[in-house]
């Protein structure tokens, strides 16, 4: 099999379960050494354990590759910086952060508490500019000095950040923004020879498993959307192919790959100065505009995916 990293060193946030640990194991299966990072908390984002970050590892090792455990917060930028610095004293550089560590803390809006708002943001929000910005100030700095580059950044959306989901306006606003900081950073990176890219994955796991029929789900679904589908792009993003391919945000779903579009300017109409006259403008705009998509990026269900998603 040919290798698309090898040599490469790779920090993946949140990959003791689920899809970050496909997402480690598949960069080590393609050559990369990877710190494999997971406080160990629990899907709302308590407790800690490192217990499957370090079976992960022992994977890895197992089938020949090289990795470490990091236990540190995504939430701490201090813990981030020591994740990236760990990387680079373990297996001297940084080439590829995957920022994939969250939790969920759904409710409706108006039983949110403040806590919910704020362990959501912390994880998914503040988890990926940590060690984002981290990695970034090192290949900055190799660049200035003269040093060749090699820099691969892959967030975590959802289709509840870029399309909607009732119940998840903390999660579904956390994981917008990241994919806003993926196409700003990505301007912002480019100069340095840095890609930023960014998933919105459908995936089962024990996240997601609630939300998509929990113990009645049938093995076929699962397996149709299993976390390994997800690590087949990153892998990819991260490799020397990639190189022209930056500021995206790629929708997964089992084998399915696209790439949403974004937002884009739609039908424009002149104001009135009266507020009073505006009615028939925005009526004009509203016939006129597309309506949002659904939890599939549609404007109706369809193309073969899978019937449920997160």
């Amino acid at each position: 099999m040919s290798r698309l990293l090898e040599g490469k060193v790779a920090l993946v946030t949140g990959a003791g379960r689920g899809i970050g640990r496909e997402h480690a194991l598949m960069l080590a299966e393609h050559g990369a050494k990877v710190v494999v990072n997971d406080l160990g908390g629990d899907e709302f984002g308590g407790g800690a354990d490192l217990t499957p970050a370090a079976e992960v590892v022992e994977a890895i090792k197992a089938a020949g590759g090289e990795a470490v455990v990091n236990g540190g917060s995504v939430a701490s930028l201090d813990d981030a910086g020591a994740m990236v610095q760990q990387a680079i004293d373990t297996f001297g550089d940084i080439n590829i952060v995957v920022n994939n560590a969250g939790v969920l803390r759904d409710r409706m809006v108006f039983s949110m508490t403040e806590d919910d708002w704020d362990t959501v943001m912390a994880v998914h929000l503040k988890g990926t500019f940590g060690p984002s910005h981290h990695a970034a100030t090192y290949w900055r700095n190799k660049a200035k000095a003269g040093e060749e580059t090699y820099g691969r950044i892959i967030n975590t959306s959802s289709p509840s950040g870029i399309y909607g989901n009732v119940g998840q306006t903390n999660y579904g606003a956390a994981k917008a923004g990241i994919a806003a900081f993926t196409v700003i950073a990505a301007q912002e990176l480019v100069r340095y020879g840095v890609t930023v890219n960014c998933l919105a994955p459908t995936a089962w796991s024990r996240l997601t498993a609630p939300l998509m029929g929990g113990d009645e789900a049938s093995e076929e679904f699962k397996d149709s959307i299993d976390p390994r589908w997800i690590a087949v792009i990153t892998a990819w993003l991260a490799s020397p192919e990639a190189a022209n391919v930056t500021g995206r945000v790629f929708d997964v779903r089992g084998q399915n790959l696209g790439i949403a579009e974004g937002w884009h300017l739609g039908p424009v109409e002149v104001q009135p100065d009266n507020p009073a006259e505006l009615g028939p403008v925005v009526a004009k705009l509203m016939a006129a505009a597309r309506l949002n998509a659904d939890m599939y990026g549609q404007d109706h269900e369809g193309l073969g995916f899978p019937s449920k998603s997160i």
